[in-house]
């Protein structure tokens, strides 16, 4: 064999040993040739690309995150926020991914930013607070209709941060403390009625069992000597009271003089 023979098995075991890809598990190969695309993608594993005529695009089946840059939105009831929120997608076909569309992650993060102001710019601003799954599910259903033709799957989507203005935060704090005052009144209110009623219990129950009444004094006269002072208390029967009250009430009548008397 000569010299040249020699050289031209040198080129050839280059050109195959450059033609060598090795592609990852969660990659695959769309190889076009002459221009044409070769279906199905290639991959994982050993491949052969024959360049010039070959030319690879690497395509990654692993989920992606695309965090969508702040959007000035503006709600129903005319409030404005910036919102911002992430996307998750993947590639479920490599070559229409590759073949539709020019750059599929820029173009999900351009629709995205659109989705995302119109569909929150229809609700309140309380509805986005309050319902922000449902919200992010629709969302997640419109970009997935209009991703799908590329072979890209949207897997979630979720409204990351919502800013709210200066003069938002104060109203929505004074409207948080005037709900925290009238639950605080309600529940003081609420047991001025129960204590209420129990006093009103317990004083039919001594009505009952006046005996209760003398129990009652002498735990009183208890809980007093307990303490270290001089005070002593004498009980006064209620009886008592209501005699001298009623005594009173009848002196003038009893004092006042007859009519024969007066003449």
């Amino acid at each position: 064999m000569n010299l040249f023979g020699i050289a031209a098995l040198l080129i050839v075991a280059f050109y195959l040993f450059s033609s060598i890809i090795i592609l990852r598990e969660y990659e695959r190969g769309v190889i076009f040739r002459l221009g044409r695309a070769l279906v199905p993608p290639k991959g994982p594993g050993v491949i052969l690309v024959f360049r010039p005529f070959d030319q690879i695009v690497r395509v990654s089946l692993r989920q992606e995150v695309l965090e969508v840059p702040p959007q000035d939105v503006i709600t129903r009831d005319n409030v404005t926020l910036k919102v911002n929120a992430v996307i998750t997608l993947r590639v479920l076909d490599p070559a229409r991914a590759v073949i539709e569309v020019a750059n599929y992650v820029y173009q999900t993060s351009q629709f995205a930013q659109t989705t995302l102001r119109s569909v929150l710019g229809e609700v309140e601003l309380d509805g986005l607070l309050s319902h922000r799954d449902a919200l992010n599910q629709r969302i997640q259903t419109i970009i997935d209709a209009r991703t799908e033709p590329w072979g890209v799957k949207v897997v979630s989507v979720e409204v990351k941060q919502v800013d709210l203005p200066e003069s938002m935060l104060r109203a929505m704090a004074r409207q948080a403390e005037a709900e925290r005052d009238k639950r605080g009144k309600i529940i003081n209110s609420e047991g001025e009625y129960e204590a209420a009623q129990r006093l009103v219990d317990a004083a039919k129950l001594l009505a009952e069992q006046p005996q209760t009444m003398q129990l009652r004094y002498l735990q009183t006269l208890r809980d007093i000597g307990t303490e270290k002072n001089t005070t002593i208390i004498f009980p006064l029967p209620i009886e008592m009271l209501s005699l001298l009250q009623h005594a009173i009430r009848h002196l003038p009548a009893a004092e006042a003089p007859l009519p024969s008397e007066r003449a």
